[in-house]
């Protein structure tokens, strides 16, 4: 087992791997800004390493800054939670040359999966269902392109290849409009991504997001962990997300989930990862790999009984997968709220003190939080204060609990979406499962 983890990310999900090491026995470093010497993890953990000011570019994007940090520590891996470096498939590369264990897949991995249409190809070839495009990127070629959307059928959406987070892509809904979306599209992308390269896709009108929680080893082991519906989504940002998903069959589940397992094989995938879909009409279109552990991974471990990050760990650290797909049951139903520090009606974000804090309780609640009474929100960094989740037997029973836990809990001295939640839950279209990803823009009158 690894030894000394050093945790090369911020907030709630730095706590979440911080307990999960303290399980384990491996002991704990946190590289942390100047502004955040006063978070949980960083109290908690066993040493402390301050790797740069405020500016995420200057401290968690920093590579030099955390690579150093694992040096003058004698730490023997690096976790990198999600966000931030997660992702980036050069820190992968600079962490393991090093000498150092990446708590995540190969570089090189993270790299053909980053890039949209490369992930696309492989997809192709392990059989994974993908949504109608161009089969590659766009070429130069206008009269071309005119013919591969006429041929796709309008409306269709450009994507930047290096994209992600909702960037990097424009939907078109008639010809006379395409040219020009590709040109924006294109230099958009070489702007954010570094990137210029761009694909195209059929614009699905009304479709579900749904994912499919995998693990997997060295040793040529992948399992599926069934699927999260994250649907209710503003801007491309999941709001709420919940395991099963409303609506799929068992065989459903079973046939998209095995082909996620076997394209881990085939890839040589390790680690935790997720295989994101559009489901429309019964039918599951691949639209990314997320490379990392998720947000919403809760859910996930409340249904399955799961700890993902523990498994993390021990699959860096070289040992074989716990489980065998035989050992993965799902049982009851979880539902996931994002706790933001934003004012619920404009989404500005509030960062400040938190003057007064109350954790709701009782059975099937958990809560995924760094912050504490006294704690300052700093207005650096993602608005995301925490997570609620809730479990029981059944959906209805787990949004009844969800809508307890909402009226609990406090968050005082700053503004939170907590009133948001609590609307949603009351919808009806959402309490009767199965809203599409345009559900909550058009109630919010965004659409």
């Amino acid at each position: 087992m690894l030894e000394k983890v050093l945790i090369a990310n911020r907030g709630e999900i730095a706590l979440r791997i911080l307990r999960a090491c303290r399980e384990l026995g491996i002991r704990t470093v946190a590289a942390h800004s100047s502004a955040d010497r006063d978070l949980k993890h960083v109290r908690l953990a066993d040493e402390t390493v301050c790797i740069g000011p405020p500016s995420s570019t200057e401290s968690y994007l920093n590579i030099p800054a955390l690579v150093s940090a694992a040096e003058v520590t004698a730490s023997d891996a690096i976790h990198p939670g999600y966000g931030f470096l997660s992702e980036n498939a050069d820190f992968a590369e600079r962490v393991e040359h090093s000498g150092f264990t990446f708590i995540g897949p190969r570089a090189e991995t993270i790299r053909v999966m980053g890039d949209k249409v490369a992930a696309i190809t492989a997809m192709k070839a392990a059989g994974i269902p993908c949504v109608p495009g161009s089969d590659g990127p766009l070429d130069d070629d206008e009269e071309r392109n005119l013919q591969l959307a006429r041929d796709i059928g309008y409306p269709v959406i450009i994507k930047a290849a290096g994209g992600g987070g909702g960037r990097g892509m424009r939907v078109v809904h008639k010809e006379a409009d395409l040219l020009g979306a590709i040109s924006v599209t294109r230099n958009e992308a070489r702007s954010s991504f570094g990137n210029a390269t761009v694909y195209m896709e059929k614009y699905l009108q009304n479709p579900r997001h749904i994912e499919i929680q995998v693990m997997a080893d060295h040793h040529g082991n992948a399992i599926h962990l069934g699927e999260r519906d994250c649907s209710m989504q503003r801007r491309h940002q999941k709001v709420i997300e919940e395991s099963p998903a409303p609506g799929l069959t068992e065989e459903q589940r079973r046939e998209i989930g095995e082909r996620c397992a076997l394209a881990c094989r085939e890839i040589g995938y390790r680690g935790a990862g997720t295989f994101e879909f559009l489901y429309e009409d019964g039918n599951f279109y691949f639209i990314e790999m997320n490379t990392r552990i998720q947000v919403e991974h809760p859910v996930t471990e409340m249904v399955t009984g799961v700890d993902l990050v523990r498994e993390q760990l021990r699959v860096a650290a070289g040992d074989p997968l716990s489980y065998r797909q035989e050992d993965i049951v799902v049982r009851g139903h979880a539902i996931e709220c994002r706790l933001n520090a934003e004012d619920p009606r404009t989404f500005v974000p509030s960062p400040g003190k938190i003057s007064q804090y109350h954790a709701p309780g009782g059975p099937g609640v958990r809560v995924d939080s760094h912050v504490y009474t006294g704690y300052t929100v700093p207005p650096y960094y993602d608005s995301m204060i925490g997570k609620l989740i809730t479990h029981s037997d059944t959906r209805g029973s787990a949004l009844a609990r969800m809508r307890t836990a909402l009226a609990e809990i406090v968050i005082g001295g700053i503004k939170s979406n907590v009133g948001l939640h609590q609307e949603l839950l009351l919808d009806p279209n959402f309490q009767a499962g199965g809203t599409n990803i345009h559900y909550l823009e058009k109630r919010l009158g965004e659409d």
